[in-house]
């Protein structure tokens, strides 16, 4: 649906790009003329899918491992990516997330999820947003959030509250630093499956079927119409959309807000057979 070289000259670092929904976008981008620079945390998974992708797609992929919950860190490889050649576009896609009764939470098992989510994604954004503006140089934020970022979601709480601060910078930001030549917007998928996710998120099959059919076209959505979404977002036909964030769901969240309140009809031997720790 694109001419091939849409993204041809553009740089773009994704987080979390070395596997799931990460890696489908550094591919559909890749695919497009971009040179694609991905991070995470372990520098095994990285170079395996850079290896991949550039066999599958030809271009060039670079890759850096990352714990975007370090802001030491995060300055430390920003200045090594950029020392080679600025990026143009920024993906905020790192994520964790659970299912669980949230009174059942400790305090080490919200910050796992607010440290990547909000502080990551924040971390990120701050290390590249100071040097688009101090060098005068355009530049594009890209963050996946949720449709419970505005709705709220039960039993993934620490999710919602960490995507919901990372819609209210992309909003916050799109009006201070419009200005200044950086644009920033959020994409808000729907049930796009990974095997990642869904261990963590549907591990039983019931779960599964009920969440990917409750949405008005009773599907899942396929990979390349998220990718295609970024890409459009990524792309310099798209310079006029700024402080926005495109919902891709099958109308999921308009038929019944709260992505995961399907899940209070579990039942107490049903919470013990997805315990994570359990599973340990």
């Amino acid at each position: 649906m694109f001419v091939p070289d849409l993204l041809r000259g553009k740089r773009i670092l994704i987080t979390g790009g070395g596997t799931g929904l990460g890696k489908s976008m550094a591919g559909r981008i890749l695919e497009l003329g971009a040179e694609v620079v991905i991070c995470g945390r372990r520098a095994d998974v990285l170079e395996e899918a850079a290896a991949e992708l550039e066999q599958a797609n030809g271009g060039t992929v670079r890759w850096r491992p990352l714990d975007i919950r370090d802001p030491d860190a995060v300055e430390s490889v920003l200045g090594e990516i950029w020392t080679e050649a600025p990026i143009h576009g920024l993906i905020n896609n790192a994520a964790g997330n659970f299912l669980a009764r949230t009174e059942t939470l400790s305090h080490r098992a919200v910050d796992a999820v607010v440290s990547i989510v909000l502080h990551g994604s924040a971390y990120m954004t701050l290390a590249c947003g100071k040097r688009w503006i101090a060098d005068c140089y355009p530049g594009n934020v890209l963050s996946i959030v949720t449709t419970y970022a505005w709705t709220g979601s039960p039993y993934v709480v620490p999710s919602a509250m960490a995507k919901a601060g990372v819609l209210a910078m992309t909003r916050s930001l799109a009006v201070e630093w419009g200005p200044k030549g950086v644009r920033l917007n959020a994409i808000a998928p729907g049930p796009f499956p990974t095997p990642g996710a869904w261990e963590r998120l549907v591990p039983t099959r019931n779960l599964a079927a009920v969440l990917e059919t409750r949405n008005p076209l009773g599907r899942t959505g396929e990979h390349e119409e998220l990718t295609n979404l970024v890409a459009y977002m990524l792309a310099d036909q798209s310079g006029y959309m700024n402080g926005e964030v495109v919902t891709i769901d099958g109308g999921e969240w308009l038929a019944g807000a709260g992505q995961f309140s399907f899940a209070s009809a579990l039942s107490d031997e049903d919470w013990e057979e997805i315990n994570p720790k359990k599973k340990k």
